[in-house]
């Protein structure tokens, strides 16, 4: 078996359900189960600033897909929220990430482990630091060591 951190986002329609939703949909992945889900957390638009704000939280899976086969069935939950690719940074019904699987470093077409930007963003480090506060970065160190570094960013627990 296998961990993955999953970051969760969106800011259209009620948000907040839309993330319970999707974790009970995350639960129901085949050979996979969900060990932890990070609290909601509310954060400023990056990027687009003239939209909602996001809700973001992280979720912790333990697995047998293969990261490519994962990033699949996540590309079809977002689809079955009703997810549009358009503007980047742009709203989203429901935007899935896969931030981390295991200790793996991959640089393939339409997969980067781990998430190139996932040490820049409080959206993304809170929640994953409220349930894994030990993880260790593949390539960048420790998780807590990246908190500093973004905590001017506007991120509240809910």
């Amino acid at each position: 078996m296998s961990l993955a951190y999953v970051a969760l986002g969106a800011n259209l329609g009620d948000p907040a359900s839309t993330l319970r939703a999707a974790f009970g949909v995350l639960a129901n992945l085949p050979a996979s189960r969900v060990l932890r889900c990070s609290s909601l957390y509310r954060t400023a638009p990056v990027g687009l600033a003239s939209q909602p704000d996001f809700i973001n939280a992280v979720a912790l899976l333990e697995t047998t897909l293969a990261p490519a086969q994962l990033l699949a069935e996540l590309l079809a939950i977002e689809a079955r929220f009703g997810r549009r690719r358009g503007e980047k940074n742009g709203p989203r019904s429901l935007d899935l990430d896969l931030l981390l699987y295991d200790d793996c470093q991959l640089d393939l077409p339409g997969l980067i482990l781990p998430h190139p930007r996932l040490h820049l963003r409080a959206f993304v480090l809170r929640p994953l630091a409220e349930i894994a506060p030990d993880l260790r970065l593949p390539g960048r160190g420790r998780l807590a060591a990246w908190l500093p570094a973004v905590a001017n960013q506007g991120v509240v627990r809910l």
